[in-house]
């Protein structure tokens, strides 16, 4: 049933797919009036915080929702996205099937059902010079099978944005020592910069550039000896460092250690993140440790930490696989009702990059070493979020009596 006029009347099934797609009796006076039916409906809720990579470049990241609001499949063939009207970059079909992912799911495909939505990941990557675009706009190529013979293609813009140009908070390293791996890292890591989770009524991404630090030893291998056992795990019982001065405003303590080698069952959503501390680095920015070790926390809700000083050591708490620190910044202090926000480590040296998230989880699960490119001499790098499957150093001392300073701009192991 159509209200047409003010009365109530029946339509054709037919009729009403064609009104929906723009086409049949009604197009003429749409297009007198420049207006036409956008079957797919394109918004960014989370506008991309422009932050420096650990490769020298400026890199955007968020998501561009797409709506089916037509009868049939739609099938996204082609995504432009232009900075201020111009091309930045192109994904074509290839693109869509890896990272167009349906609301709720985990799993990527082009082709979209009727009345459903979907979230296009997207990660623009500058060059060192080029200039950050101020607004964002989208052109989408697609199929809708609904639409008659010959006008199933068509293109559609929108998903207009401001680039969002507020600090991005500069922290101290969260670990020290040498042979750490950014694993699940920034910016095409599936398990966390896609991890959409709707809380409270709203759908956040809170992991969004969130890092799970693992640690090679001098041989290149994750662990040494049986992989159930904790101590095997060259990264465990190291001391997770604070990056900032700050207050604490989260300190979970208790929860067990998980046996490695696989996820635990049926784990409650608020252990998810195991022994854990959330720090307030002021400015509406929070820093998230999960995983520590039971009975390591050395702070208390309330308490006031400086940099450097010693918050836990890592363990295997929560939903984890395997030892590790998970560490992201959070625009709330909860590590689930919240987004995340972009960071840059103020100094640390890349040393090595591995060969990809394959060559991590079959070094990881079969204790055979890390294949993985050093780099010779170590390449210092200053204000930069490592990116995924960096190896990096970070300095033996990393002590500094200062606040977070901002700068001018969970998964298989985890959640």
């Amino acid at each position: 049933m159509i209200a047409l006029f003010g009365r109530i009347s029946t339509i054709p099934l037919s009729l009403v797919v064609l009104l929906t797609l723009g086409v049949g009796p009604a197009a003429p006076a749409a297009e007198r009036r420049g207006e036409r039916m956008t079957p797919l409906l394109l918004a960014v809720h989370d506008a991309p915080i422009p932050f420096n990579g650990s490769d020298g470049r400026t890199h955007l990241v968020y998501e561009l929702w797409i709506t089916n609001f037509s009868s049939g499949d739609a099938t996204v063939e082609q995504v432009d996205v232009l900075g201020d009207g111009t091309i930045l970059e192109t994904l074509d079909a290839a693109a869509m099937s890896a990272r167009l992912q349906p609301a709720g799911r985990r799993d990527a495909r082009a082709t979209m059902p009727s009345s459903t939505t979907s979230l296009l990941f997207l990660h623009l990557t500058l060059a060192p010079a080029a200039r950050v675009p101020a607004r964002l706009s989208h052109q989408v190529r697609a199929h809708i099978d609904a639409a008659p013979p010959g006008q199933q293609q068509m293109t559609i813009s929108g998903g207009d944005v401001t680039v969002d140009r507020r600090h991005v908070v500069v922290i101290g390293p969260p670990l020290r020592g040498a042979r750490f791996v950014a694993a699940d890292s920034c910016c095409d890591a599936t398990r966390h910069t896609r991890a959409a989770l709707s809380v409270d009524g709203h759908v956040r991404i809170a992991q969004r550039y969130a890092v799970d630090w693992e640690q090679l030893d001098d041989a290149g291998r994750v662990y040494v000896g049986p992989r159930e056992q904790l101590t095997s795990y060259t990264i465990f019982g190291h001391e997770a460092l604070a990056v900032a001065n700050a207050r604490v405003v989260m300190a979970l303590d208790g929860l067990p250690e998980q046996v490695p080698g696989k996820l635990p069952e049926a784990i409650p959503l608020t252990e998810a993140d195991g022994n854990a501390v959330v720090l307030d680095l002021g400015g509406g920015r929070f820093a998230l440790y999960a995983h520590l070790q039971p009975g390591s926390l050395r702070v208390r809700v309330g308490d006031h930490v400086t940099r450097g000083q010693t918050l836990g050591l890592v363990g295997n708490s929560g939903n984890s696989s395997a030892p590790h620190l998970h560490f992201h910044v959070m625009d709330g202090p909860s590590p689930l009702a919240s987004n995340g926000l972009p960071y840059e480590i103020d100094a640390f040296a890349v040393t090595g990059h591995s060969s990809g998230t394959a060559a991590f989880d079959y070094a990881e699960e079969s204790g055979e070493p890390l294949a993985f490119t050093p780099v010779d001499p170590p390449r210092r790098v200053t204000r930069a979020l490592p990116l995924d499957q960096t190896v990096v150093e970070f300095p033996a001392s990393s002590a500094q009596r200062t606040p977070a300073m901002p700068s001018r701009l969970l998964g298989r192991r985890n959640r």
